[in-house]
């Protein structure tokens, strides 16, 4: 029997909040789901806790360590439900969000929707909100009706790419084979725009629905060795524009978009990382310079982001980059 709602709860070694998650999931007002748990070759007590919880609704998967976006692929194929919702191990659900989201994605039959998430901190025990997450970029006009990604051409590049942040019908994801890149982090960001661009039917509701942990191992929390993956997640993000033919209408921001991604990367990152950092930018630059796409970054960058591509490009190694970035450098 189709459940309402499948949620898919990847985990790696998640020992100090997967029980939170799990109970914010069992505990909701609406009771027709699934909740497909994918053990990502957790070494720590995660199993152990999974296992204390007895309910028929938990379907519990285990594989080896192949990261978030193969755990997610693989709960999809899996799923039952005719809405799927994503929720991260360190996270967890307000009491009412299935109840609420479903009842706005049935009503409306949206291939997706978005909701406001809110960020916890773990160490205040406060919560706070940031524009991304409360949708700001979605004005009174936009509330309770469907829109299509055509109305909001202008502003993708400005939306949350996270995938715990929306409600999605299976079927839609199914029918256009949405698939998250496996082995790299920052997975979200190309099936975000994948799903984006292929839906005819969205719609938003602006109610807290998700609470995001704020905390010391948050992926985003300290710029770390992850964001090497920066510069992967947007090549695939590129291919997917050009494969759909979705590149020249949105080149400007988008090409924006992919090169300042790994460039604030760059500046931030932990010092031991920087060297890496540098040489995959290098070898993604050098190949978009070898290509037939050269001349768009030429003619669409803004000077700044234009400056160091030409920089990254123009230097030997990271010193010489540093060396040729900081002059006549503008401001970021």
């Amino acid at each position: 029997m189709t459940a309402k709602v499948s949620v898919i709860l990847p985990v790696f070694n998640g020992e100090r909040y997967i029980r939170k998650a799990v109970e914010s999931v069992l505990n909701q007002t609406l009771t027709d789901f699934e909740l497909i748990i994918v053990n990502d070759g957790s070494t720590d007590n995660t199993l152990n806790i999974i296992n204390e919880f007895e309910d028929s609704r938990i379907v519990l998967v285990s594989q080896e360590n192949l990261g978030p976006g193969a755990a997610r692929n693989r709960a999809l194929e899996k799923a039952t439900g005719e809405y799927v919702m994503y929720l991260d191990a360190d996270d967890w659900f307000s009491p009412d969000a299935f109840e609420i989201a479903y009842a706005e994605a049935k009503e409306k039959d949206t291939d997706f929707t978005f909701y406001q998430m809110i960020n916890y901190d773990d160490v205040s025990g406060k919560t706070y909100p940031n524009d991304w997450f409360e949708l700001k970029n979605f004005d009174e006009s936009f509330e309770d009706r469907v829109f299509s990604p055509d109305e909001i051409k202008g502003s993708i590049f400005d939306l949350s790419v996270g995938v715990c942040q929306k409600i999605y019908k299976i079927s839609f994801l199914r029918e256009i084979d949405a698939k998250f890149p496996e082995g790299i982090f920052f997975e979200d960001m190309p099936f975000f725009y994948y799903v984006l661009l292929k839906s005819e039917r969205i719609s938003i509701i602006k109610r807290h629905l998700y609470f995001r942990r704020k905390h010391d191992e948050s992926i985003t929390h300290v710029v770390d060795g992850k964001f090497l993956d920066t510069v992967p997640a947007g090549q695939e993000l590129i291919r997917i524009f050009i494969e759909n033919g979705w590149y020249h209408t949105y080149i400007y921001d988008l090409l924006a978009y992919k090169i300042n991604g790994p460039r604030f990367a760059l500046r931030d990152i932990e010092e031991k990382y920087k060297v890496d950092m540098y040489l995959l930018i290098k070898n993604d630059y050098d190949a978009i310079k070898q290509s037939q796409y050269y001349q768009d970054y030429l003619d669409n960058l803004g000077p700044v982001k234009k400056k160091f591509f030409l920089d990254i490009i123009a230097s030997e190694n990271y010193e010489d980059f540093t060396r040729l970035n900081q002059q006549n450098s503008g401001p970021a």
